[in-house]
């Protein structure tokens, strides 16, 4: 589940809006990694469909040095919000240099690429992922040292093969191993990843069970993997969930978006369904 929040605007006109012409040249330059960082947030957040917003967002992506501070803003941040542009972009010329990025030493840069890879619906991406997770949950799931952060992205990378389709037993396998991983978050994006794949109802169901975790960041979590799988029967428990009504309202939007596919009724049942999640809709706002 990532966020989207905007960053910072470094520009001595902060506050005042930019332009597509202006963010393009503030990711152009490279003496200013926060005009940059911001100016990557922007294409991709306003799905720039410039031309040179491919080129230089893919430049930017291989913008890469060893972790260190640079005017306050890391070099690999601007190579990270590339990755995530580039997701949102749409364009199937991102596909190899996103791939490129899977075998990056920085694991925030491999977990943006992951996300954007699994937006771009990118088939080429199955097996470098798969590779990832292999290792199951106690080796590519398991802590850094001297770290909460896992040796892999797992719920990224595990969120993106759901997303982009491919349902052969091998990929259902790795996907299944980190059904028992010890952290909600990673079992609750391998749940959703095994409900959109096989439409079975037995991973909704555990979706469902997350969704009464005495952990608001898990039920946060089960609430956009729900929407994510499209899965209908989850409308009530949604609507009931102890959370914020933002976020409930964004899982029924994604039950609506996404159901059509997950459902696996006919045209009328459908119907039926998207008329009674436009009405609690209704009710949360």
């Amino acid at each position: 589940m990532a966020a989207d929040a905007e960053p910072i605007d470094p520009s001595p006109a902060a506050g005042a809006p930019i332009d597509e012409v202006e963010a393009l040249r503030r990711l152009s330059q490279s003496e200013d990694l926060s005009a940059q960082y911001y100016a990557a947030w922007w294409l991709g957040r306003m799905r720039s469909q410039n031309p040179e917003a491919l080129r230089l967002l893919c430049q930017a992506l291989g913008q890469r040095q060893p972790r260190q501070a640079e005017a306050g803003v890391e070099a690999n941040a601007v190579a990270r919000n590339a990755a995530r542009a580039l997701g949102k972009l749409g364009q199937a010329g991102a596909i190899p240099h996103l791939l490129q990025a899977l075998d990056d030493p920085d694991d925030g840069l491999r977990e943006a690429a992951a996300r954007s890879l699994g937006e771009l619906r990118a088939s080429a991406a199955v097996e470098p992922l798969c590779s990832r997770l292999a290792s199951g949950p106690t080796v590519a799931g398991a802590p850094q040292p001297k770290s909460s952060r896992l040796q892999e992205p797992c719920e990224a990378m595990l969120e993106a093969l759901g997303d982009i389709g491919r349902s052969e037993a091998q990929v259902l396998a790795v996907i299944e191993s980190f059904v028992t991983h010890e952290r909600p978050l990673i079992h609750s994006a391998a749940c959703r990843a095994l409900l959109q794949l096989t439409g079975d109802s037995r991973w909704g169901e555990q979706l469902l069970a997350l969704l009464e975790h005495p952990q608001l960041q898990v039920r946060r979590a089960a609430l956009m993997d729900l929407g994510a799988a499209g899965w209908r029967p989850a409308l009530e428990p949604i609507r009931r969930t102890l959370a914020e009504n933002s976020l409930k309202l964004m899982a029924l939007r994604g039950l609506v978006e996404n159901g059509d596919s997950a459902a696996g009724a006919g045209a009328a049942r459908l119907d039926d369904d998207t008329t009674a999640l436009l009405a609690v809709m209704d009710d949360l706002l």
